[in-house]
Parts: structure tokens; C-alpha cells; sequence
């Protein structure tokens, strides 16, 4: 099956045509999957496959629609008993190889955050032979999948998406909440709605991949492209933050028809095992997404060393990402691999929200708060820092104090918080050490509301505030990933020379936001700010990206920027060909110019 949505070099009206030149067109063609009803038709074609003779059209991408889970409503109703279920059950989750369920006896535990000593799951880690497995059969499974007609890959994807917003919505967000330490509402609009809207929106953008074709052909000659899968496995590894992450990174690779080695974040094992669960449900074939959990070293050292590896999906930390990047530098410098890997990665971030002098006092602090303390603020793109001008910080801390003095710290399952535990003992000993480092700082920094840890129960941290003297101090530069807001006010004078100051602080480049109403302040920021985030927005917080709307991705060290949501991503994992057909025959070898003459 070739991948390539061709178009017709001419379009004759179709009364015109005699059967004779019908049969010839046809023995033309005899070779490409292109049926009679496209001839006749005169367009684009995509034939679902050589027996269907039907030319298929992606149904329209739409965002899901978010629940809210009212009182009384039969979705807080469901929910609640697939969470109450869920606690009690602690499922054993085997790698998957080939369709097979492997337990390799290496047996680990995924805790509820917000209650520690509860283990929501066991699950077993892939070693060395499992995943020199998975690759194997991962190749022999790309040998059907990559020729499965696009139509038919994309039905699988679609049929998750469904299956997901209906049958099993209740378990990924109960999943979602107790393992990944989210509320109903951050579960919804992650696990529900995003996940949902990668699958959806993902097909829609390969199938306008497909149709993007050569524009022109000369007199006598065919142009079109084919859009490849890579040669060999993408490796897809993601976090714990993102259940729709971890929907994303192996799925997208998928759709344009690799195969896939997946290791899923340990902290996050239950929802994507949900997920790959609803996967085979669809009809997804074995091999073609291997599940294999286990330790980051080995699984980096088993699938970026390999021979065959031709890509990375990554999201994670910038450390981890940099030296796969090294080890791949260093393979390919020592001819490991068959050609360049696509790499692909979504890094670290410290994500800003600058406000002008012009701005809404109420807005910013709204705004702020939900983008720094939402997901106690273990969001990609949450707000860690912020520039506030003198004269409008009185308000805005008068209203972010009693806000945050206000936030009810909660178990994921009490559906009256808005807050809950950080992900794991790690994470919490992590935030703890920079909250410790400003408290011995006085002179460059302080606690302006927060600052209280406590994991007796779950790892939590309070929602923190820190005013920051020192526009460098390491909370204002350094990705603490956490529910710590540092926070630096400006003199109103300043507002150009803190804009270089902001774009100059931080190694990143995510995400980030200008809240003004003066449009030229406006347009300076955005002038100043350009290369300061891959996300930028305008008088609005700087999380909640959504699928189809706003592609997702940052530069600098935040990531290769390939705009997850979008179709730039989902060309990174196909390598096109360019083909050229002549119908014309070659008369002579010699050019028109080849002459004795002399005039």
C-alpha cells in the first residue's frame, strides 16, 4: 500500500472520455493503488484498500467535550465508584511483548501520592531480553503494519478515541487521579479530553500529511510523494504528568505507520496500561506499540544502542534528554545506526507570566494562581515565575495570598480540592531543599504565603508564594517542578529593561504570558519575549494548551520545539520519497541544440 494521496496531472470532463482511453489510463496505473472512481472523479484519492475500489475521507477532528461532574450528576456518581473500585483492587501489570503478557519477576510499585503508604498496582520491569525482544518483534510486526492501508490504521486510533470517551473514561481518570495525583477536573481535561483529542485530531492531521503533493507536472510526466515510515523502531519514553503524554508519544509514531517501543513513566503505570489496554481493544495488531516499563538506564541503553532504533518521542527532563542525545552522537560517530534517528524531546521549562502596568489586577491574580497551582504546579507549562510592577503588586498580593490561605489540600479523590500531593518522595524532597534554600536566604528572598511540607500521609507541599529581591535568585532561574511561584516586582519605569531581564534568566523557552491592555506594551512584549517561549499568550494563563488549537512545544532547552497537537509533529516519523513516472518515450539521446549549423 503505497502512503501517498496523489493528485490527476489534468482533469478531462468525463463525457469526453472514450473506453479506449479508460483501458489506457488504466494499464498506466496498473501499479499504484488508484481505482476507476478516482479517474472519474478527478481529485484526490485515498482507497481504503485494492479490493474497496472507495476513495475515504477522515471523519472531521473535534475537540472532546469536558465533563463537570456536578453534585448529583451520573458522571460524579460514576466516577466515584470506579475510584472507591480502583482502591481496592491493585492489578499486577506484565510488559507486553508482541501481544503477550511478560512477567519478568522484577515486581515494583505504583503508591497513590496522596496516600503512600496504599499501593495503587504492582507491575513487572522489562530487562535486557525483553526489550531485545520487543524490537525484534516489533520489526517483524512493521512489516504488515507499515502497508496497512491508512484508512485502516486510522480506524484503530479512532475506535480508542470512542472507546475512551465513553466505556472507559471512568477508569483512565480514576487511574489518572489516584496514581498520577490529580483532581476530577485536572483528570478531565488531561486523561478525558486531551487524550481523547491527540487520537482524533492526529489522524486528521496524517491525512492531510498524505495529500500534500508536488503542485506541478510537466508535459508527460507523474510527480507525487510517499510518505515512509522510518526505517527501523521509534522509542517513545514519557512522564508521569500527562496521561494524554503518554497517549501521545507512542500513538502519533504509530498512526504514520512505525512500529514503537514504549516505556511509560513508573509513577504513572495504571492510567497507560489503561490506555494500551483500550488500544488492543480497538484492534490495535500485537508488536506494533510494545508496552515494556522499567528503569531509564536500561531502557536507554538497550534501545538507543541498538542498530535499528530511528527515532525518540520524549518527554521528561532535560538532563535525561541531553544525554540521550549524547549516547546517540556517540553511536552514530561509531556507525551503530543505519542512518540520522529523528529525535524528538519535550524537556525542561520555567514558564513566566510578565505583567504590565495597564493590566487587570484581578485577572493576573486569577490567571496566576491556577497556572502556578494547578496540579500543584507539575504542569510542563505552569507558571514558576512571574514580573508584577510595583504599583499594581498591593492588589495582586492581597488577592493571591488570600487565595492560596484558602486552597483546600486534599486526597485526588475528594471532589472539594483543588489541591493535592506532589508525585513522589523524590519530588518532595526536591522542593523542600529550594524552599529550605530561600529560607536561608532572607537577604535575596522570602516566603510571602506557604512554605509547610508534610508527607506523613502524602508527599505534600503547600501552594508558596516567594518574593524574590534578586531577579536571578535560583528559584526565579531553575525548574523546581513544583507548587513553589516566585515572584519578582519591578519598578513600573523598568518595564523594557525587565523584559530582557526575562528572556535572559532562565535556559528555557516553553511557555509564557503578557497581561496588559495597552497594545503597544503588548506588542513590546511580544518583540522582546519572541524567543523567550514556544507558547505564548496574550492576557490569558500559560497552561492549558489544547489539542487542534494551540500546538504545543518550546526551543532553547526546553525541547526540539515539533509541536505536539499539530501536524509538524507527525512528520518527524515519516521519511518521504519523491517518485517520477514518464509516459513519454525517449527518441534520441541527442539535444536540440547539437547541431553543425552555425545560425
Amino acid at each position: 500500500m503505497i502512503l501517498v494521496r496523489t493528485t490527476l496531472r489534468h482533469k478531462p470532463p468525463v463525457h469526453l472520455l472514450k473506453p479506449s482511453a479508460i483501458i489506457s489510463f488504466l494499464k498506466v496505473t496498473s501499479t499504484r493503488n488508484i481505482t476507476l472512481s478516482s479517474f472519474f472523479h478527478c481529485n484526490q484519492y485515498q482507497s481504503r484498500n485494492m479490493s474497496t475500489n472507495s476513495r475515504t475521507t477522515i471523519p472531521a477532528a473535534y475537540n472532546e467535550p469536558m465533563r463537570h461532574f456536578e453534585p448529583g450528576s451520573t458522571d460524579r456518581k460514576n466516577l466515584r465508584a470506579a475510584l472507591e473500585q480502583m482502591r481496592k483492587e491493585c492489578p499486577d501489570v506484565p510488559c507486553v511483548v508482541g501481544g503477550k503478557e511478560i512477567r519478568t519477576g522484577d515486581i515494583k510499585q505504583q503508591l497513590i501520592c496522596s496516600d503512600h503508604k496504599h499501593v495503587l498496582c504492582t507491575f513487572h520491569q522489562a530487562n535486557p531480553e525483553v526489550l531485545k525482544n520487543a524490537i525484534a518483534d516489533a520489526l517483524e510486526a512493521k512489516k504488515k503494519w507499515e502497508n496497512l492501508s491508512f484508512a485502516d490504521r486510522a480506524a484503530i486510533f479512532l475506535k480508542a478515541a470512542d472507546l475512551l470517551a465513553g466505556k472507559y473514561r471512568y477508569k483512565i481518570l480514576a487511574a489518572t487521579m489516584l496514581g498520577q495525583g490529580k483532581t476530577v477536573w485536572q483528570a478531565e481535561i488531561d486523561a478525558g479530553a486531551e487524550t481523547i483529542d491527540f487520537l482524533r485530531f492526529n489522524v486528521k492531521f496524517a491525512e492531510e500529511i498524505y495529500e500534500l503533493q508536488p503542485p506541478q507536472n510537466a508535459k508527460g510526466s507523474w510527480n507525487y510523494s510517499e510518505y515512509r515510515a522510518l526505517e527501523g523502531f521509534v522509542a517513545a519514553i514519557s512522564p508521569f504528568n500527562f496521561t494524554a503524554i503518554g497517549a501521545n508519544l507512542p500513538t502519533s509514531p504509530a498512526i504514520m505507520g512505525n512500529v514503537v517501543v514504549w516505556k511509560p513513566a513508573s509513577t504513572s503505570i495504571l492510567s497507560n496500561y489503561v490506555l494500551y489496554q483500550v488500544l488492543q481493544e480497538a484492534g490495535l495488531p500485537p508488536g506494533v506499540i510494545q508496552f515494556c516499563p522499567g528503569a531509564g538506564r536500561l531502557i536507554g541503553d538497550v534501545l538507543i544502542n541498538d542498530h535499528h532504533f530511528a527515532g525518540l518521542h520524549f518527554t521528561g527532563s532535560t538532563e535525561v534528554f541531553n544525554g540521550i542525545l549524547q549516547k546517540t552522537s556517540n553511536n552514530l560517530a561509531s556507525g551503530v545506526y543505519r542512518g540520522y534517528p529523528r529525535i524528538v524531546g519535550e524537556t525542561g521549562g520555567k514558564d513566566f507570566h510578565f505583567v504590565h502596568s495597564s493590566a487587570d489586577p484581578e485577572q493576573v491574580a486569577f490567571h496566576t494562581l491556577r497556572a502556578s497551582f494547578e496540579y500543584q504546579g507539575q504542569k510542563c507549562s505552569a507558571c514558576s515565575r512571574a514580573y508584577i510592577p510595583q504599583s499594581l503588586w498591593p492588589k495582586i498580593s492581597e488577592i493571591m495570598v488570600a487565595a492560596v490561605k484558602e486552597m483546600k489540600i486534599g486526597q485526588s479523590d475528594d471532589f472539594s480540592a483543588f489541591f493535592t500531593s506532589v508525585i513522589d518522595q523524590a519530588s518532595f524532597k526536591n522542593i523542600k531543599g529550594y524552599l529550605e534554600h530561600v529560607k536561608a536566604h532572607p537577604d535575596k528572598a522570602t516566603i510571602l504565603v506557604g512554605g509547610g511540607c508534610d508527607d506523613s500521609v502524602g508527599w505534600n507541599v503547600e501552594p508558596t508564594i516567594v518574593v524574590c529581591k534578586d531577579p536571578k535568585f535560583r528559584t526565579m532561574a531553575e525548574e523546581i517542578f513544583g507548587p513553589v511561584l516566585s515572584i519578582y516586582v519591578y519598578p513600573d519605569a523598568e518595564f523594557e529593561a525587565t523584559l530582557k531581564l526575562c528572556d535572559e534568566t532562565s535556559p528555557y523557552a516553553l511557555t509564557g504570558s503578557i497581561f496588559a491592555r495597552d497594545r503597544y506594551a503588548i506588542e513590546t512584549a511580544q518583540r522582546y519575549l519572541r524567543n523567550a517561549a514556544g507558547n505564548f499568550y496574550i492576557n490569558d494563563k500559560c497552561t492549558g494548551a489544547v489539542v487542534g488549537q494551540q500546538p504545543f512545544g518550546g526551543a532553547r532547552m526546553s525541547g526540539t520545539n515539533d509541536k505536539a497537537g499539530s501536524s509538524l509533529n507527525l512528520l518527524r516519523w515519516v521519511s518521504a520519497r519523491t517518485v517520477k513516472e514518464n509516459f513519454l518515450p525517449l527518441t534520441t539521446w541527442k539535444y536540440p541544440y547539437m547541431s553543425d549549423e552555425q545560425f
